[in-house]
């Protein structure tokens, strides 16, 4: 099947490897970033939250005033809007992009970047908590007579709303979360699986128990990945061009104050980008985690690097696994996705029609 492409906007220009400069909200760069993922062919964008960072839903929302067809994926976390709120301000939000959103859920790794909200439960209970969210949230969209819940986190009586998400019973969900407690959730209530940059044995691990808890549930779960591609004309050129990006990391962290290796010590994720990384910096060939170990996998933080079609080939090779959705970002994010678009982009949606062809092709002859 075709596979998708999600970039990742912010509302200021920063990276490991960019300092940030001006003020928090630079609108113009919103604007050019937003556009050059439309015109170098992304499907969808994403837009980070954290604790200190702008609005994500207004910022999702001036995104889609200065496009025209990219999809938007709101990062969203439970707890801090009711679900009722939250139901009708998404769908409104859907209407208003004509069917463009997409919400990824996320529970939160890390106990200091929730605390700084007000949110003091632990890590299960907040992935217990998203449960019952996503619950109520699905009912509102779904249901069209009024409803009660009275459960561990919320209560509601007469909930119902008068607008629905554009395309059927609700809002794409995208999830992420590689604890027991995630994966379960990801079962019951996940369109979208979503994982961060691990090798493929890891990751082929993890799409397995997810499906399974998905199988549980009697229900279907799409998979994504996401990698930071580092391209260059030859393997030569993109392997020192990684280690020009490590050197810089390094150098901005020292500047900043960060201490090397600290990360969201919550995440299981993160953890899973160490393990890939106690494996060495470079993992199946192309899988390249220096810059996960450096800040302590936080975030999508590992690579994919070598020529577009080197990338292209390692992404073919995540697509086996049933991974059908690749989230890339780069550390020079503007340029990069420009350079996604034009080099890697066209390259592993041909290289996924072959392959779907061939697979084709075997499948009638086997049934010859």
């Amino acid at each position: 099947m075709p596979v998708q492409f999600i970039g990742m906007i912010q509302p200021h220009e920063v990276s490991e490897t960019i300092p940030r400069k001006g003020p928090a909200i630079d609108a113009a760069y919103v604007r050019a970033f937003a556009q050059a993922h439309e015109h170098a062919g992304f499907d969808r964008i994403l837009v980070p939250a954290s604790s200190s960072s702008p609005d994500t839903l207004l910022t999702a929302t001036y995104a889609a005033s200065v496009t025209q067809k990219i999809g938007l994926l709101l990062a969203h976390r439970p707890g801090f809007v009711a679900p009722t709120l939250a139901a009708r301000q998404l769908a409104t939000l859907d209407h208003y992009t004509g069917g463009r959103l997409a919400v990824h859920y996320i529970s939160g790794g890390s106990d200091e970047d929730q605390q700084r909200d007000g949110d003091f439960l632990g890590h299960d209970e907040r992935y217990a908590r998203t449960d019952e969210y996503l619950a109520i949230l699905r009912r509102v969209w779904s249901e069209d007579k009024p409803f009660d819940h009275e459960g561990t986190y919320y209560r509601v009586k007469g909930a119902v709303s008068e607008v629905k998400p554009v395309r059927g019973q609700r809002v794409p969900i995208y999830f992420g979360g590689a604890s027991a407690p995630a994966l379960q959730v990801a079962g019951k209530h996940a369109d979208v699986y979503a994982l961060w940059g691990e090798s493929l044995a890891q990751a082929g691990d993890l799409v397995r128990r997810v499906r399974a808890e998905a199988t549980l549930n009697g229900r279907h779960v799409d998979f994504s990945i996401s990698f930071r591609p580092i391209l260059g004309k030859t393997e030569e050129e993109a392997w020192a061009k990684a280690d020009r990006i490590l050197e810089d990391t390094r150098r901005l962290r020292v500047q900043q104050g960060y201490a090397r290796g600290v990360g969201p010590q919550q995440s299981e994720g993160a953890q899973r980008l160490l393990a890939d990384a106690a494996n060495g910096d470079r993992v199946d060939e192309r899988l390249w985690t220096a810059v996960a170990r450096e800040i302590g996998g936080r975030s999508n933080s590992t690579s994919l690097v070598g020529t577009p079609q080197q990338v292209a080939d390692a992404l073919l090779k995540y697509y086996d696994l049933g991974i059908t959705t690749f989230l890339i970002r780069g550390f020079d994010p503007l340029v990069d996705a420009i350079d996604y678009g034009r080099e890697l982009l066209p390259l592993a949606h041909a290289k996924v029609a072959e392959r779907d062809a061939q697979q084709a092709a075997q499948t009638l002859r086997k049934a010859a």
